[in-house]
């Protein structure tokens, strides 16, 4: 009638929706069945299905998908018959609370066929039906059916109980509750079109804990970040040139000390993000992942290297700490691949405190295009 034409996608996102508001059920109820708020349904009926949200108004549908009325519902299923309530009257009570029976009903039927004609004119419906969303042990389940006035001219059945009168025409079974003014109808729920199992978490408000924690912990990393780059291990042709570099202490002329070396800075990083370091030769502290501080800076013509400031450090702790190289061993790029890195990423806290991390293979060509 409804959900069985609707696109798939819309479908699963309904479905995925509904198990989340089941898994955390354990925050109202020890039962098996999952509990489903019903304004929470009428929620996410609405998100997934692009419908319009009718439930605020006083009118006889819930929702509104191009030109059909929704009445949403969502109850146990207990035993595929149970009567739940499609209307309520309190403010109409003056004009039946003094009928007897028979004449009580045809004016309460009355009332409810006008509301749903008044809902149908408002809102350009064509046709209207009840989306019901059952809960059982474990799961939910999906029924739908026809929103139907009630057909006066054929009300028999009539019984009064004690504080409550039932009766039926012909094609539904009906209780109008006297105390409450409430009129509820009996759904035969037997010819369920959809149905998943919802796994209710044992102690929903931990794993809630969990995830604000996380969340706010990732709104703290990027309020905290003011940029982020990426730089190559490597040179041109990713190649890690046997003199320059992280090889720089191979460099000819002066003898060097075997942990000098530097990280490369390509030009393209200077012209896409020209404010990201300090000056040249100005200092700033990188904090290393295991959280140490090293002081370091920009040097070299162009400011094309990054050096720790004392010319030693940053070698030290890439090529024996982190690289486990042999001083005097050349790093190549094959050694970079066989640890999955060849970049790094820095993250830029402060115009003086910078983060640095190592980065798969292939981050720098990905940042740059």
């Amino acid at each position: 009638m409804f959900f069985n034409n609707q696109a798939n996608s819309q479908k699963q996102e309904y479905q995925d929706f509904l198990k989340i508001a089941g898994c955390l059920s354990n925050m109202f109820s020890d039962s098996e069945v999952p509990y489903l708020y019903y304004r929470v349904a009428e929620k996410v009926f609405c998100r997934s299905f692009a419908a319009e949200d009718l439930s605020r108004s006083d009118v006889s549908a819930d929702a509104k998908k191009d030109s059909v009325g929704i009445g949403l519902k969502t109850f146990l299923e207990g035993n595929d018959k149970t009567f739940q309530k499609v209307a309520e009257f309190n403010s109409d009570r003056p004009l039946y609370a003094h009928l007897e029976s028979k004449k009580l009903i045809e004016k309460v039927s009355e009332l409810r066929n006008a509301r749903i004609q008044f809902t149908k004119n408002t809102h350009g419906l064509k046709k209207s039906i009840y989306h019901c969303i059952l809960r059982d042990s474990g799961k939910f389940k999906i029924f739908e059916e026809p929103m139907e006035k009630i057909d006066i001219s054929n009300i028999c059945g009539i019984k009064e109980r004690k504080n409550s009168i039932v009766f039926n025409d012909g094609k539904n079974e009906y209780s109008f509750l006297l105390s409450k003014s409430t009129l509820t109808k009996r759904f035969i729920t037997t010819s369920i079109i959809h149905e998943f199992n919802v796994d209710i978490l044992e102690d929903p408000l931990l794993e809630l804990n969990k995830l604000l924690q996380q969340n706010n912990l990732l709104l703290e990393t990027e309020k905290r970040i003011k940029q982020t780059i990426f730089l190559p291990l490597y040179g041109r042709d990713k190649k890690v040139f046997e003199r320059s570099g992280l090889n720089q202490w191979n460099a000819k002329g002066r003898k060097r000390h075997p942990n000098e070396v530097y990280i490369p800075i390509p030009s393209e990083i200077h012209k896409n993000s020209p404010n990201f370091f300090p000056n040249r030769d100005t200092s700033f502290y990188l904090k290393l992942p295991d959280g140490r501080k090293m002081q370091s800076k920009v040097c070299q013509d162009n400011s094309k290297a990054l050096m720790s400031y004392s010319n030693k450090k940053l070698g030290k702790w890439i090529l024996r700490d982190i690289l486990n190289l042999n001083e005097g061993e050349l790093l190549t790029h094959k050694k970079l691949e066989i640890i999955g890195i060849d970049s790094i990423r820095i993250d830029k806290i402060s115009d003086s405190e910078f983060e640095i991390n190592f980065s798969k293979i292939g981050s720098y060509e990905k940042f740059i295009s």
